[in-house]
């Protein structure tokens, strides 16, 4: 097993030196602009790299994930179509086609769907019925473009995907289910060097971007595993409230911004700078400082997702209780700089006195 996931680590890493020399020869590469602030074009080949080592790897052990072949075929479409936005800035309308199709195929060849919600509302049991599909394409769609839109510092994407892959192989594990545990490690093995590189660990110099290929992939990912972990059987791992709990913060932050953008009048597509992480930065945080700031709230909200499946918190509960964590985020968001504002005329007050 060991030497396996080292063999999956240095195909990633293996690909990744390659790739990043061929994606400028191309023009695969991100540019600064008004939006992207980093320095000289970075190659957008992480979510190519890693399509290629977990491809490599589940060609070899295909029993290991149930309808492979077509997760496969599913992550490499998506990684061309991420590739061909990355280059050529697609239309938002033809993603959404592309994803609401894939989820399709998922429901149709591979039977994964959401069957239940569990009892979230303290009614009992809700099973979706027909429902059920339209809410797949919606939960397809969702994770991949909130893993999509969080993926705006270095590191970031990387080490929150780390989180919930790291959370759901805690699960699976302590369920017996040693293979799915197992995937979602050689998904976290298939990302490290990535975040080495993105993190420039290097050199500057050989830094690379995930691009919409690898946020897309990982999205797709997630959603796929979630669905396997919460809707297989008669007593899955864990329960569907769960699932939301160890993807919160890009599910936060993507309904958040959302709202906000909506509520101003603009499209819920239309890129800005108001992330999560554009609002620790602009509050003087550094990058790293924000990057380990988030991905320790999203460990703390996974463990806390595996602490309430663990000791069988009602579901209900731990849904009231994630929707309240919604609020109150939202809200802090919503009105940050008054309360930056007021902190600071607190503190220099003080310093007064």
């Amino acid at each position: 097993m060991y030497f396996e996931l080292i063999f999956v680590f240095i195909s990633s890493l293996t690909a990744l030196f390659l790739l990043r020399k061929l994606a400028k020869k191309i023009n695969l590469v991100d540019t600064p602009n008004k939006r992207k602030q980093h320095e000289g074009s970075i190659p957008l080949v992480g979510g190519i790299a890693i399509c290629v080592s977990l491809i490599q790897f589940l060609y070899y052990h295909p029993n290991l994930l149930a309808n492979s072949e077509l997760y496969m075929l599913c992550i490499i479409v998506l990684t061309i179509i991420g590739a061909l936005d990355d280059k050529y800035d697609l239309s938002f309308k033809i993603r959404l086609i592309i994803q609401a199709a894939l989820s399709l195929c998922m429901m149709y060849w591979a039977k994964l769907e959401l069957h239940t919600l569990g009892d979230m509302f303290a009614l009992g049991q809700i099973n979706l019925g027909s429902l059920g599909y339209i809410i797949t394409i919606i939960a397809v769609i969702g994770a991949i473009n909130a893993f999509n839109m969080v993926d705006g510092i270095d590191g970031l994407l990387g080490g929150l995907s780390i989180v919930t892959f790291g959370g759901l192989a805690l699960l699976l594990s302590l369920d017996g289910q040693g293979n799915l545990a197992y995937i979602c490690m050689v998904f976290i093995v298939a990302i490290i060097p990535y975040v080495l590189f993105n993190l420039g660990m290097f050199g500057r110099k050989r830094r690379v971007f995930m691009g919409d290929a690898g946020s897309m992939l990982i999205g797709f990912s997630v959603i796929w595993m979630l669905l396997l972990a919460s809707q297989n059987g008669l007593e899955p791992p864990l329960r569907p409230v769960t699932a939301l709990w160890m993807i919160a913060v890009p599910l936060m932050d993507m309904a958040a911004i959302m709202i906000r953008r909506i509520r101003r009048g603009d499209s819920p597509f239309q890129p800005d700078r108001e992330h999560l992480h554009h609002i620790f930065q602009r509050l003087g945080f550094s990058s790293h400082q924000t990057l380990a700031i988030i991905c320790f709230i999203a460990a703390c909200y996974a463990g806390f997702g595996i602490y309430g499946e663990m000791i069988d918190i009602p579901e209900y509960i731990m849904f009231g209780l994630f929707i309240l964590f919604f609020g109150i985020y939202f809200t802090l968001v919503s009105y940050v700089w008054r309360i930056s504002s007021f902190i600071r005329r607190f503190y220099i007050n003080k310093k007064k006195v």
